[in-house]
């Protein structure tokens, strides 16, 4: 009987993703991840003024239990604080300070769930690992999950072919209906539990009170790009993703849109959308790229936000890991978000955007 350890979260997709697993005849040990402490990061961490017991992986982690006792399965935990900080959050503070807009998920799968989870796994006797990721694995291709709504390969994107080796995706071939229907009629303690959403390590907080405790805030100009008035005053430059239209707090007789930010002067700069000349791009540089598919195409499809559809494009390599893409007018193309591959249903790898050019080849977004 092979074993397999899953990431067990105290949600109800990883819960039927186990009991999927043990009715498929496998050895299941469930295996619970720490990676951020509120009380240690939000007070040790030099953050005395912050609000703690606010995070809820320790109620997740009770959660977790329950499911293991229902199951009659082995728990573990394991603390992954340190490393969490050190190889994710401290990267997602870094990229915030320049303006862009990271996505820390990705890094979580790439340096915690596939590589040091994968090695405790590996301690405790797994032949496999599994998690409660949307996603499919053939052949040692990663591909879209059935439930195209709760495909997850977009976050899955920089994992190496070395990462995908010897993991199960148990839910790649149901959809989210499904998985409610069968944690209820299993009578899985949290059947009924609402999903997570946001960033994981945030939980149920205000972003903006949450980050300044980490970056000082700097308040500055809200400024119309076009006629240079001034607007109103922004929170800081980093709570602010290009494309965002909600959140401005303008008096405005039309939606205004950030268009820009000039990190120089501190202005977050804003346009309305009837003329969103200055969100269209039609090509970008893509550094970090992790490619899983046995050829470098130059004709497929890509994701630049999670759920956003497929968008047709070129690819010109530079290199191994970097690539200048082209594309047909798209809006709000953001640097230090992922760009994600696709081939019909497969996810060929992803990397990050780094600059963004609009069709007289000039850069966009930041001055």
């Amino acid at each position: 009987m092979k074993k397999v350890v899953i990431g067990i979260s105290g949600g109800v997709d990883s819960a039927v993703a186990a009991l999927l697993l043990k009715n498929q005849g496998y050895e299941v040990i469930g295996l619970f991840m720490r990676n951020w402490d509120s009380e240690l990061n939000d007070d040790v961490l030099g953050n005395p003024n912050a609000k703690t017991n606010v995070c809820p992986q320790d109620q997740d982690m009770e959660d977790a239990k329950a499911v293991c006792e229902k199951l009659n399965i082995q728990f573990h935990q394991i603390n992954f604080v340190k490393e969490y900080w050190d190889l994710v959050f401290q990267y997602f503070l870094k990229e915030l300070k320049l303006g862009r807009t990271p996505n820390p998920d990705i890094l979580c799968n790439k340096f915690i769930k596939f590589d040091l989870f994968k090695k405790e796994a590996e301690r405790l006797g797994a032949d496999l690992i599994a998690t409660g990721h949307y996603a499919k694995i053939e052949n040692g291709i990663l591909k879209r999950a059935l439930d195209e709504n709760k495909d997850q390969t977009y976050f899955l994107s920089q994992l190496t072919k070395k990462q995908l080796e010897n993991v199960l995706f148990p839910l790649g071939n149901i959809n989210k209906e499904e998985v409610r229907k069968i944690a209820i009629e299993n009578n899985i303690p949290v059947a009924k539990k609402k999903d997570s959403t946001g960033i994981c390590f945030i939980g149920e907080r205000n972003f903006k009170e949450f980050l300044k405790n980490y970056l000082p805030s700097k308040k500055g100009n809200i400024k119309h790009i076009e006629t240079n008035k001034i607007l109103g005053t922004h929170e800081g430059l980093m709570y602010y993703t290009i494309g965002q239209r909600r959140g401005l707090d303008i008096a405005n007789t039309e939606s205004l849109f950030v268009v820009g930010k000039n990190l120089e002067k501190n202005e977050l700069l804003v346009h309305e959308k009837k003329d969103n000349k200055y969100l269209i791009s039609t090509k970008a540089k893509i550094t970090d790229i992790n490619w899983t598919y046995p050829e470098k195409l130059t004709q497929i499809t890509a994701k630049f936000r999670y759920r956003q559809k497929d968008h047709n494009i070129n690819i010109e390599w530079i290199n191994n890991n970097e690539a200048i893409i082209t594309y047909n007018n798209i809006s709000a193309v953001t640097p230090g978000q992922a760009c994600v591959f696709y081939k019909d249903d497969i996810c060929l790898g992803g990397g990050t955007i780094e600059e963004v050019y609009n069709n007289e080849n000039k850069l966009v977004y930041y001055k």
